[in-house]
């Protein structure tokens, strides 16, 4: 069932799928993006990279302003949108998986996620899981035997709230291993990667659940390691020495996409504009040298295509949610 939902992201990014803009003329006069995370982590990544791209590509004039607004895994962020901002023609939020599976779970209590307009993906990130440089843990199946062995031993950590995608995660795996009632698993849930991170490092939880872009700073400062990456394959270049579950016999694989949606009352001239901008961001060779760098997969959907592609991924998670005992 995981590897369907992974082919529906590798088709769709094979197939190229793109909305064409109506018109590209709106310019934004304070272009903001919310990160709705502390900083660190995989939403405040895509804000930062994303905004600093466009103003290099010359797509907007002004610097965007990034706002971390953390809560609720991504509730506080969404209710803010749909309730004061609902009008903004400048505006982005930064969403991912965690997103979709958290609409999907109804946890944003009166929300949906036909309140706001979807507007592009900038690629797919896959999910890792990593402990402490120096634990004494060396590979995902040594972990999940002390997870099998004694689950109060082991907590492990992630960006998202309790049964969101960071959570689905590890319990994919947890299954995947024959660990058979993965709610035992102990999951301790953050705002944003980066304080789930801090939290490794200080030794309160033995493990970490993310992905590979939120990562890979604290792989490179050395405190991290990386013990699986939930892909069919090993990623290329520089992420080439992480092994992937499967290659450890745990059949697991788990995709985060990444992209933004906008305030519901966004004009469609404003709309339209930054679904091209994104668009054109996307298929640029300073984003594809960002992807490469921070080990994000293809996936090019806009306007339209990336409407009905978040609408099937939220009937997606819901599947899975049911069968993993998340939701009824």
């Amino acid at each position: 069932m995981i590897f369907n939902a992974t082919r529906t992201f590798v088709a769709a990014a094979v197939l190229g799928v793109s909305a064409l803009a109506a018109n590209a003329q709106f310019m934004p006069e304070s272009p903001e993006c919310i990160a709705p995370a502390n900083p660190g982590g995989g939403w405040d990544f895509t804000c930062r990279q994303v905004g600093k791209t466009l103003q290099d590509l010359g797509l907007i004039d002004k610097t965007m302003q990034v706002v971390n607004l953390a809560g609720g895994g991504g509730g506080v962020a969404y209710a803010e949108v749909v309730n004061k901002r609902n009008d903004s023609n400048d505006l982005i939020v930064a969403a991912s998986s965690a997103t979709a599976t958290r609409l999907a779970q109804g946890a944003f209590p009166g929300n949906t996620m036909d309140q706001v307009r979807w507007v592009a993906s900038v690629g797919a990130d896959y999910g890792v899981i990593a402990v402490a440089a120096n634990s004494e843990i060396t590979s995902l199946t040594q972990l999940l035997d002390q997870i099998k062995a004694d689950p109060t031993s082991v907590s492990v950590a992630g960006g998202s709230a309790v049964g969101g995608w960071d959570h689905l995660k590890v319990l994919i795996a947890a299954s995947a291993y024959g660990i058979e009632d993965v709610r035992k698993v102990k999951y301790i849930a953050f705002d944003g990667g980066g304080e789930a991170v801090t939290q490794l490092l200080a030794g309160s939880v033995q493990a970490f659940t993310g992905d590979i872009s939120e990562a890979k700073g604290f792989v490179d400062s050395g405190d991290i390691k990386v013990i699986a990456v939930l892909a069919p394959e090993r990623l290329d270049g520089e992420f080439a020495d992480f092994p992937t579950a499967r290659e450890q016999g745990v059949d697991a694989i788990g995709a985060n996409w990444r992209g933004f949606y906008a305030p519901g009352g966004m004009s469609d001239e404003a709309y339209d504009a930054w679904v091209s901008k994104i668009g054109e961001l996307y298929a640029s060779d300073e984003w594809k040298a960002v992807m490469a760098a921070n080990g994000m997969a293809p996936l090019d959907l806009q306007g339209d295509a990336f409407q009905t592609f978040v609408s099937e991924s939220v009937a997606q998670i819901q599947n899975i949610s049911r069968e993993i005992g998340i939701i009824k």
